[in-house]
């Protein structure tokens, strides 16, 4: 990401207190603060996780308050952080998936997120489990049916605003609309009720990386008081809601979460990013009947008018056929086209290179091309290809691996569109790890752990007929 985000929300005077200083718990306070909670991630019936820009720091992605945050370097007139990788190559932090293995124990039983960066859902919290109270930088919806589109590219707007492509649900076809809140958009009515039902039936609320300022969202951990339920903070910084807490942990999140994790004897599992592409073969005869002219080309599986953005380049060749040139596609639309004799069969060879930020440099598909053969078509089951790439690349602790997923043909202009999935990316966790040094669970030389930047995007935005308030 460029620094979109950040510079497309309107302009707002009062965005609370930046620049907060960070505090640290010593090693020995830490760890018994750890155990403290951990005693009650165990104990508890009905934990809710409410997370702020802290959560995602250690995946490059910079909070906003704190002494190198966005609003802090603005109102100090200080130029904003370059991205060292784009904001779509982003990839969830040992707490991100840390809070997929609490979900899948049945521990973790709802998560509330004020971050725009898409990583809880792409960490693998099932969406009915999660409320993205400011939106989504990767998210489309139908305002019609209601349909929702993951990309793997940022949708580009924000404010609710109509967006290039439409919904392709039958019977529909709306405009889809972007789903990121500016500072006047209200919060949307499903996600903060969800989020206050479940507020309401925790014993547990564990806030995690945000300074709570933000009103209305700020409040919802508030409601757990009334049920008995307790409050948990882990957040460098004072919050306006410290007084409220039973716990209060200073100290980064990814430490105090792997602490907890480690005596629960829970593994954190690896992330492994599976994305989407899809090859189009079009044909058509010569006049006479022994040629076809024929056109390839790379396309995103999410629409026509959908960037590409993990691919760099397409090297293509021809095996065992000397007659045919070989092409590399540098620039989207990624296309080739060519004249065949009707009657040869032939094998093509394509390299995949792709884009910073990948896990690999490339990967190789072979697809061999027979026009006088009928193509048929198929919907393969996605979940359970995607679990069999996921779990080839955590057994050769690499990526690259593919699949095809789903193939579909048109009858005029005669084509095929295949659809591949391709594992881009594999990340494990352990504990003990320089991004969690859970065994020793010190505070270190109280630095941030990564400066890296994948990109920024903020928080914060306002409530059902309220205007969102920063609170001092």
């Amino acid at each position: 990401m460029s620094l979109g985000y950040a510079e497309q929300l309107s302009y707002i005077e009062d965005v609370g207190k930046v620049g907060m200083t960070e505090f640290f718990d010593p090693q020995n306070v830490l760890l018994e603060k750890v155990e403290r909670l951990a005693t009650l991630i165990r104990q508890s019936k009905h934990l809710v996780v409410f997370t702020g820009a802290g959560i995602s720091t250690s995946c490059g992605i910079p909070d906003f308050r704190g002494p190198k945050g966005i609003w802090t370097l603005q109102r100090e007139g200080k130029p904003l952080p370059e991205a060292s990788l784009p904001f779509h190559r982003a990839m969830p932090s040992l707490t991100h998936m840390a809070l997929v293995e609490l979900e899948r124990a049945g521990i973790l039983k709802f998560v509330i997120s004020q971050n725009v960066d898409g990583l809880h859902l792409r960490s693998g919290i099932p969406r009915e489990k999660l409320a993205e109270l400011h939106g989504n930088s990767f998210m489309e919806t139908c305002p019609t049916c209601g349909a929702e589109y993951l990309r793997d590219f940022e949708v580009g707007t924000i404010g609710l605003k109509e967006t290039s492509r439409r919904c392709s649900a039958k019977k529909c076809g709306a405009k889809l609309k972007d789903t990121v809140l500016d500072w006047e958009d209200a919060l949307p009515e499903k996600e903060m009720n969800l989020a206050e039902k479940h507020c309401k039936m925790a014993d547990v609320v564990l806030c995690l990386g945000t300074s709570l300022q933000i009103t209305p969202a700020c409040n919802l951990p508030l409601k757990t008081l009334r049920g008995g339920g307790k409050i948990v903070i882990v957040n460098l910084q004072e919050t306006p809601k410290d007084k409220k807490a039973s716990l209060v942990i200073r100290g980064f999140v990814d430490k105090v979460i792997s602490g907890a994790l480690n005596l629960l004897n829970k593994q954190i599992p690896p992330f492994v990013r599976i994305d989407l592409f899809q090859i189009v073969i079009t044909q058509g005869l010569s006049l006479d009947k022994k040629y076809v002219n024929w056109n390839l080309r790379v396309a995103s599986a999410h629409g026509p008018k959908a960037p590409l953005p993990f691919i760099k380049s397409v090297e293509i060749s021809f095996l065992n056929c000397q007659d045919y040139k070989e092409a590399i596609l540098d620039k989207e639309p990624f296309q080739l086209k060519r004249r065949t004799v009707l009657s040869k069969s032939f094998e093509i060879v394509m390299k995949f290179n792709f884009s910073e930020g990948c896990g690999c440099s490339s990967t190789d598909i072979s697809i061999p091309i027979d026009f006088n053969v009928p193509t048929d078509c198929f919907n393969l089951e996605k979940d359970t290809i995607f679990q069999k790439l996921r779990d080839n690349a955590i057994q050769e602790s690499c990526c690259g691996q593919n699949a095809v997923v789903e193939r579909t043909t048109t009858p005029f202009p005669k084509s095929e569109a295949t659809v591949y999935a391709v594992v881009t990316n594999i990340l494990t966790y352990k504990f003990g790890s320089k991004s969690a040094e859970a065994e020793s669970l010190t505070n270190g030389d109280n630095k941030r752990q990564q400066e890296n930047v994948n990109g920024v995007y903020p928080s914060r935005k306002r409530s059902k007929g309220h205007k969102r308030k920063s609170r001092y």
